[in-house]
């Protein structure tokens, strides 16, 4: 372990294979590198300090080099203690990044290093989860938490001035509900940028990156088969749609668990079959979490599930899955793999835990393919570069991206995929702007 005031890594000897690594995610990241590419230009970050706090994975990688192109310093934890790739945590470090973040850290250690993050004293926050933001806020607004002990060692003596930080972004479902949640108490200090209710972002990371990747880590970890398994999804919304439609296409007969009355009859008329939680944990095989909510599954549900069940989350926390309960009901723990551990019940059945209820895609996989996150890191280059070109100007509230830089990913995107497509004639928009025509 490397400790510095400018690192907390696992092992600088890693840089090698960090850099092979993010080379292969940048050579699919189009729009990113055609942004990088203005960025360097440009430098339209020239000087501004950037605390991120993200999934260090190759991918992140190509982000944060984007954003130093710019002329940014910027300053990167870790938004997850098992998700952290060190070989790539090692090669940013090379590149003059600081990075606090390893694979497998403490709870004291990860929000140590959230500390570490800030003492930068960032202008701009990038954030997936919202905890680093909701730190800033906590100490701002002096609301006690266990965690901010930890937060002040990595912190030092400085503190955070929230007054110099002109705004950030979040790139997750479960962080924009925490920072809507504070911006309806009147709590939000400063404008954050909801990247991830961006069409450009939740019609394709959402779905389509989190269902390959959480079907890939459950493989990965396990090597069963899908094909006549029973799959329980727990919530239909962007995420667990995704993950539903594409456990369907490995053969799996889908069970969808919801609370939303639309949500549960748009999964119906999909053709899944829908119940409650209860009546799907008795015929279950495989249960995965992606509600955004806690203790999902509980003791009432693992009571009844089959002998071999397996239990993964693909949510953001690893609290939707109830650990307590786990180990309240079972009589004996053994770490089948690296990411399988086996809980055997007092009555003699075995449930399987899968990457100890944390996000399982990038716990016991590499998270999304770089084609999809080269979509959600070009809005978040953008949302920053926008942050910065209109500080002082943006409302203090939770805002969408603007429709200009949705727009703009997608049309590169496409253009990078050899896909031309139509625009509309004149007389075809006028048509559709004058409420006067009709039939």
């Amino acid at each position: 372990m490397e400790k510095r005031m400018d690192r907390w890594i696992r092992d600088p000897a890693l840089s090698s294979e960090g850099y092979r690594r993010i080379a292969w995610a940048e050579a699919r990241m189009p729009v990113l590198m055609r942004i990088r590419e203005r960025f360097r230009r440009e430098r339209p970050l020239e000087g501004v300090r950037i605390s991120a706090c993200l999934h260090v994975t190759k991918e992140t990688a190509a982000l944060v080099r984007t954003l130093r192109e710019g002329g940014a310093e910027v300053a990167l934890c870790a938004s997850n203690p098992l998700s952290t790739q060190d070989e790539v945590a090692a090669a940013l470090v090379e590149d003059y990044i600081r990075v606090y973040a390893f694979r497998g850290m403490s709870e004291e250690e990860y929000y140590e290093a959230i500390g570490r993050a800030l003492a930068i004293g960032p202008e701009v926050t990038v954030d997936d989860g919202a905890d680093l933001t909701v730190t800033v806020h906590k100490l701002a607004h002096g609301i006690p938490s266990p965690e901010l002990n930890w937060v002040r060692r990595g912190l030092g003596a400085e503190g955070v001035e929230v007054e110099g930080i002109a705004g950030g972004t979040e790139e997750t479902t479960t962080g924009v509900i925490r920072l809507k949640a504070l911006e309806r108490e009147g709590r939000l200090l400063y404008p954050v940028i909801a990247v991830n209710d961006s069409p450009t972002k939740s019609l394709f990371d959402n779905p389509i990156g989190t269902g390959q990747s959480t079907i890939d880590a459950i493989l990965r970890a396990t090597g069963i088969l899908l094909a006549g398994k029973r799959v329980v999804v727990f919530g239909y919304g962007r995420v667990g749609s995704g993950i539903a439609a594409r456990a369907r296409g490995m053969g799996a007969e889908v069970i969808v668990v919801e609370v939303d009355p639309v949500r549960a009859l748009n999964a119906a008329m999909n053709g899944y079959r829908v119940c409650s939680s209860l009546e799907a944990a008795r015929v279950g095989d495989v249960f995965i979490t992606a509600t955004g909510n806690i203790n999902v599954i509980r003791r009432e549900h693992m009571e009844v599930m089959k002998d071999g069940a397996v239990l993964a989350n693909a949510g953001h926390y690893d609290v939707e899955i109830s650990l307590k309960d786990l180990r309240d009901l079972s009589v004996e723990v053994e770490e089948v793999s690296q990411h399988v551990k086996r809980y055997r019940t007092r009555d003699g059945r075995n449930l399987y835990l899968l990457a100890e209820g944390r996000l399982v895609n990038l716990v016991a996989a590499e998270g999304h393919p770089s084609e999809v996150m080269d979509l959600s890191f070009s809005l978040q280059a953008l949302s920053v570069e926008h942050v910065v070109k209109n500080r002082g100007r943006l409302e203090v509230k939770v805002h969408d991206v603007p429709a200009e830089i949705d727009r703009e990913v997608a049309m590169t995107k496409l253009r990078t995929m050899g896909i031309e497509i139509d625009r509309m004639t004149e007389e075809q928009a006028r048509y559709v702007s004058d409420w006067r025509l009709g039939t």
